[in-house]
This record gives C-alpha cells, sequence and structure tokens, in this order.
C-alpha cells in the first residue's frame, strides 16, 4: 500500500479534507483503489457530544461511528465505504494507552509519549493497512494546524511510519494559506515559507505544497516558494477559491496536475490520465441547470453552514439529477415561534426539517410541519423532522392535545415519541443512541416503496435515540397516517407519509448519509422532483 498524507498550515479551515478528498477523486479517476482517513487532534472520543456550533455536523458511517463531517467529503468524493477504523481522535489514542497500562500490557514500562502514543497512532495506520490489501493508496488527513501543541504526536508517528514502510512509499502533502494584502496590491508567501520551516522542524519534508489562494498563482511566487521551502518548483500547486461548487475542486487541482505529481512520488506512474466525464458532466449539471426551485430548510443551528453539511450536499446531488438549481433557504425555527410559519417561511417549493437534539425551537418546527401540510407544500422531514411530523399530526388531525415527545416534554398526556426500555436509565451520552446501519422493511403501495423503486428492504443510517411510540400506531393510523417502512429487527417505525399530499414523508434515519454527486439518494431525489413540478404548475 502506498500513503498519502495531509497536512495544514497557517490557519485552520483551509479545505484540507475537500484537498485531500480531491485528490482521492482524481486517483480513482486513475483506476486505483483509494481509502480515506481523519487523524483529529482534540482529546473528545469522538465528535458526538460536541454542540454543533464547535464541530459542524456529526457524520454517521454504517458501523455507527461518530466521526468528522470531513468524512463526509471523503465518502462523497470517493466511492470507499469507510468505518470508526478511518478516524482516529487523540481522545481514542490516550483512551487506548491508558487501558492498556491498566492491564499490564506494558509489562511495568514506564509509560511515554514516544514510542507509546505514538505506536498508537501507528498501529491505527498498519491495522487499516492489514485489513485493506486490496487498497492502492491511503489518504490520511492531520487535523489542526502545523505548530499546534496537540498535533504534534500525530505528525512524530507519521515521520516514524514513513521511515518504516520507505520513503517511497508516501507522499507528504501540505495545504498552507497565500493571503493577498489588500494594501500592499501583492500576494505573500512568508506564512507558507514559516509553516513549511515548522514542519520541517519536526523532521518531515513536504514534497508537495498546496496553496490555497483567491486567485492564481504566478510563476514569480511558486518559484519563490519552491525555494524556500525546499520543493521542485512543479510541486507547488494553487488550490484557487472555485466559483460555483465544491465539486470544482477536484478540476481545479487537475490543472496543476497534482495526480500526476503524486503517483510519480509513491510509484504508480504507470497509471492512466484521470477519467473525469462523469464528474465534469455532474459540475456541468450544478452550474448550469435549466430549472430553479426554494426550499426552505427550518433548523436550529441554521446560521451555521457546517451544522447541515450533508443535508446542502444533498439537496445539490438530487438538484443535479432534475437539471435544477436548489436554492436553499434557512429559517430560524423560532422565528417561526415569533412570527407564524406563512410569515416566516414564504413562498417556497418545499420545507425540510433536518434533525437535531434539544426542545429549542421545536414548537417552530411543529408549525412549519403544519404549515406545510395544510398548504400542500412538499414536506420532507430528517430524523427530528420525521418526529415533529407525527407531533403535528397527532395533534391536529387526531386531536390528541398536547401529544409531544418525551425528550421536550417528560410529563405529556400523550407521548407519540418516548424512548425505549433499552434507552431508560443510559447516563453516558456519547454512542448510546441508535446508530449507523439497520435494515427497513418497506411497505408496498406506499410512497416510499415507489421511490425505491419497489426494494422491499433498505439500509440506511441512524443517529437517534427517540422513536415512534407504538402505542399510539392504531391511533395515528385511524387519522390517516401511513407507515411506509419499519426496522426489520425491532419494527420501529420508520418512515411516515401522509396520503392525499404532493409530498408529505419524513423518515426516522438519516439519508443525506447515502447521497453522492452522481448518485442522489432516492427520497431527496424524489423531494426535489415534486417541488419542481409544483414549482412549474
Amino acid at each position: 500500500m502506498k500513503y498519502i498524507f495531509v497536512t495544514g498550515g497557517v490557519v485552520s479551515s483551509l479545505g484540507k479534507g475537500l484537498a485531500a478528498a480531491s485528490i482521492g477523486t482524481l486517483l480513482e479517476s486513475r483506476g486505483l483503489k483509494v481509502l480515506m482517513q481523519k487523524f483529529d487532534p482534540y482529546l473528545n472520543v469522538d465528535p458526538g457530544t460536541m454542540s454543533p456550533y464547535q464541530h459542524g455536523e456529526v457524520y454517521v458511517l454504517d458501523d455507527g461511528a461518530e466521526t468528522d463531517l470531513d468524512l463526509g467529503h471523503y465518502e462523497r468524493f470517493t466511492s470507499g465505504v469507510l468505518s470508526q477504523m478511518n478516524n482516529l481522535t487523540s481522545g481514542q489514542v490516550f483512551d487506548s494507552v491508558i487501558k492498556k497500562e491498566r492491564k499490564g500490557d506494558y509489562l511495568g514500562k514506564t509509560v511515554q509519549f514516544i514510542p507509546h502514543v505514538t505506536d498508537e497512532i501507528k498501529s491505527r495506520l498498519q491495522k487499516v493497512t492489514a485489513d485493506n490489501s486490496d487498497v492502492d493508496v491511503l489518504i490520511t488527513e492531520i487535523g489542526g494546524t502545523v505548530g499546534d501543541m496537540e498535533g504534534l504526536l500525530f505528525l512524530e508517528a507519521l515521520r516514524q511510519y514513513a521511515l518504516e514502510v520507505g520513503k517511497e512509499n508516501v507522499c507528504f502533502i501540505h495545504v498552507t494559506l497565500l493571503p493577498f494584502i489588500k494594501a500592499a496590491g501583492e500576494i505573500k508567501t512568508k506564512p507558507t515559507q514559516q509553516s513549511v520551516a515548522k514542519l520541517r522542524e519536526i523532521g518531515i519534508q513536504p514534497d508537495i505544497i498546496i496553496c490555497r489562494t483567491e486567485s492564481d498563482l504566478d510563476e514569480d511566487n511558486r518559484r519563490k516558494i519552491a525555494m524556500f521551502c525546499n520543493v521542485e518548483k512543479k510541486h507547488v500547486v494553487a488550490f484557487r477559491d472555485v466559483a460555483h461548487t465544491i465539486y470544482e475542486c477536484p478540476l481545479d487541482l487537475r490543472r496543476d496536475k497534482i495526480d500526476r505529481l503524486v503517483v510519480d512520488k509513491i510509484g504508480l506512474g504507470h497509471t492512466p490520465s484521470p477519467a473525469l466525464e462523469d464528474w465534469e458532466r455532474f459540475v456541468q449539471k450544478v452550474i448550469h441547470p435549466k430549472h430553479s426551485i426554494t426550499i426552505a430548510v427550518v433548523g436550529k443551528y441554521i446560521e451555521l453552514q457546517d451544522a447541515y453539511k450533508s443535508i446542502y450536499e444533498s439537496l445539490i446531488h438530487a438538484g443535479a439529477h432534475n437539471d435544477t438549481k436548489v436554492n436553499i433557504v434557512r429559517i430560524e425555527a423560532e422565528s417561526i415561534e415569533d412570527n407564524g410559519a406563512a410569515s416566516a417561511i414564504g413562498e417556497v417549493d418545499g420545507i425540510l426539517v433536518p434533525g437535531g437534539f434539544g426542545d429549542r425551537g421545536i414548537e417552530g418546527k411543529i408549525l412549519a410541519a403544519q404549515y406545510a401540510r395544510e398548504s400542500g407544500t412538499p414536506y420532507f422531514g430528517i430524523c427530528l423532522g420525521m418526529q415533529i411530523a407525527t407531533i403535528e399530526f397527532a395533534r391536529n388531525v387526531c386531536g390528541l392535545e398536547g401529544a409531544n415527545s418525551t425528550e421536550f416534554d417528560k410529563d405529556t398526556e400523550h407521548p407519540v415519541i418516548c424512548l425505549q426500555e433499552e434507552q431508560k436509565g443510559i447516563k453516558d451520552m456519547g454512542a448510546t443512541m441508535r446508530l449507523g446501519n439497520c435494515e427497513s422493511i418497506l411497505l408496498a403501495g406506499t410512497r416510499a416503496s415507489d421511490l425505491y423503486d419497489g426494494a422491499d428492504r433498505i439500509h440506511e443510517r441512524h443517529r437517534h435515540r427517540y422513536e415512534f411510540n407504538s402505542d399510539y400506531q392504531d391511533r395515528l393510523l385511524e387519522g390517516g397516517l401511513v407507515i411506509s417502512a419499519v426496522s426489520a429487527a425491532e419494527g420501529l417505525v420508520e418512515v411516515i407519509e401522509v396520503p392525499d399530499h404532493p409530498f408529505y414523508l419524513a423518515a426516522q434515519y438519516h439519508p443525506e448519509f447515502r447521497s453522492k454527486p452522481n448518485k442522489p439518494h432516492p427520497l431527496f431525489a424524489g423531494f426535489i422532483k415534486v417541488a419542481l413540478d409544483r414549482a412549474n404548475a
């Protein structure tokens, strides 16, 4: 196996994850099998207990691992299906080291950062290598910024690992910032020089430098960076701001032939030029669609772009599939409580209520679901959005006054959403929900079944603790609600629908975690199609 290690310098949020994912796209288009992983220096075991304001969305994998949102980029940009082995945090590393020490695994030795912590980090690389013998290239992104105290152990582990597997099998890529100083009217290369100097102090010489820049990179600055950073000029690559969509990133990096530089460095130069026709067609559909619609996303972390990252990307995928630009209007749920749904939401072609936790903004989301149902506006609920739709239907159609979830009102008279017995008494918040891939049975003759092309069983990713209360199932069915999917193992309600409505469907699982650029999730694709039909009508 060959290895690519992607580090970042100068500032955070440079797009290391997108750079790594884009390289994965280019290498796959050359016929190579690629696997990706993320090393995160924070001490949390995983981002599952973090506020979205801290870390953006929590991305869930098939095996239930709660991970960094960059793994969403990895799965969308490549064909790999990732697992908990593809995300490692300092919290996991130290937890493992301490447990081994308590068990006596170190045979009485003094436990130290080197070799014990660095060996733990290297063991993840070794295990992923051993478990994926068919993979040609493993791309590992290291979170944080070079020079941060938390990241030093990861970088030291990578320095050691490169020596152990042979430097001819490893490519170090460093992503830095090239700031444009408006007053001086020029790009400054000094931050990049100092960032690379810091990396070299640690013992790592980057093979390729990716320069994040608002515009292009002229030859003088390219030559200057190459000289001061000890790399060939052709190994200084521009990563420009893209005009329309992040899916242009692989095409932008291809301009400087980064895939050729990488395969030459790791001895895979015999591979063919990248076949990017399908990717280019998708990008053109995103940039030049024939139609346009407006979708309201009603949430509680709405001002934060990354909180619903996979939702927004899935809408883009579904839009391209329908040759449609999806204009997203972000609606703060609390504003609906203050101003009413019609006023806060306005004229839109569809309403989507995504997942979330806690009681803030809940009544606003319920009003949004009611507005969609009564006005005939297409409604798509995801996770909490499904629970919201259930509560709204129970209250306003079935006459169950005060119906609620026990998450928001422990004493509600009608707990149409509640904890299952196995969830009661759980104290730890992290990794204690229904997580990951679960099989569901689709019921024939429903909209959900039609959207999944008549499939009788599906597999989708979950992340929730509260469930549809089966004690109220008959009452809600009598009121006209349709249950169109249940979990195969427990019979828990997975999808609900309202008949005689253009599109009113809500799923307990997270379909956004399975959507890809040229393969949109069928529920998103169906939602956008109906919204487009309504707009055209």
